[in-house]
């Protein structure tokens, strides 16, 4: 963990500006995630075009869900002259902390069409007992 110091004197600390630049970073070249709930299960959608199922792990700890995965290129063209490109290769890793209600260890997940699809159902909760009249006898 980094904390800030404060420096006496006018001038500022000229590394400020990228003290958090990688997290910064990291969070951009990260896939596209939605995170939604319902009254059965919490669902977690990243979008991972280009990823194959067996490049994705996919664990639940203490609480907290954890995506890691790799896009590989494996194609090499020759001779082509490339004007840009848009494509993005590489390791991403993304953590997701589950509310208390969360059954981890029955997270379920499925790939289609490009997006990984994650399911982790909710604790069933029991219904609190109805009340009960006791008839109180005398004596």
């Amino acid at each position: 963990m980094v904390e800030k110091s404060d420096h006496a004197g006018l001038w500022p600390s000229l590394y400020d500006p990228f003290r958090t630049f990688g997290a910064k970073l990291a969070d951009w070249l990260s896939p596209a995630t939605e995170a939604s709930g319902n009254d059965a299960a919490y669902d977690i959608s990243m979008e991972l075009p280009g990823v194959s199922e067996n490049d994705i792990e996919l664990t639940v700890e203490n609480g907290v869900v954890t995506i890691r995965g790799e896009k590989k290129t494996h194609e090499e063209k020759k001779g082509d002259t490339w004007y840009f490109s848009e494509r993005q290769y590489g390791a991403f890793r993304r953590s997701f902390r589950l509310p208390e209600d969360a059954e981890g260890a029955k997270a379920e997940a499925r790939m289609k069409d490009g997006v990984l699809h994650v399911r982790v159902p909710k604790r069933v909760q029991e219904a609190p007992a109805a009340a009960q009249k006791i008839k109180v006898s005398r004596g």
